[in-house]
């Protein structure tokens, strides 16, 4: 395969980290002072009983708002932006899977997340601390 350099604007890329983290911080709020509401709309899922294999539902959400919180200030802040972004892919993978997948009413928030799966991969397989270009 040939590659090929591309040039990204530093700017647009600090810009891109920083509002992409936002939707995990907001999430990790939300899962630490709403947990109710979180819980009974993982119940309402089709796959609820996904979301039981990983524990008490409680716990669980608990534990995914505090990593949450942590990673998206760790992406937001461009600390260690690669392990940052794989961790929210990880935690945002059975959240999708649980709550969106299988759902019609969820269609539009399933595709978010898919699109916010693309931009996590963007950051877990470019490298942007030392590098001013991407070979594509």
């Amino acid at each position: 395969m040939e590659s090929k350099t591309v040039n990204i604007n530093r700017n647009s890329v600090t810009v891109f980290r920083i509002l992409l983290s936002l939707i995990f911080i907001v999430a990790s709020i939300n899962h630490l002072f709403n947990i109710e509401k979180v819980i009974s709309k993982i119940n309402q899922a089709r796959l609820k009983e996904l979301a039981h294999i990983f524990g008490n539902p409680e716990f669980s959400v608990v534990a995914s708002g505090v990593v949450m919180l942590i990673a998206g200030i760790a992406l937001m802040i461009g600390f260690k932006t690669k392990y940052a972004a794989l961790i929210l892919a990880l935690v945002l993978l059975p959240i999708t899977i649980t709550t969106q997948v299988g759902q019609m009413s969820t269609i539009g928030p399933l595709f978010k997340n898919v699109a916010i799966f693309g931009g996590l991969i963007f950051f877990i397989m470019n490298n942007f601390n030392n590098h001013k270009t991407i070979k594509a």
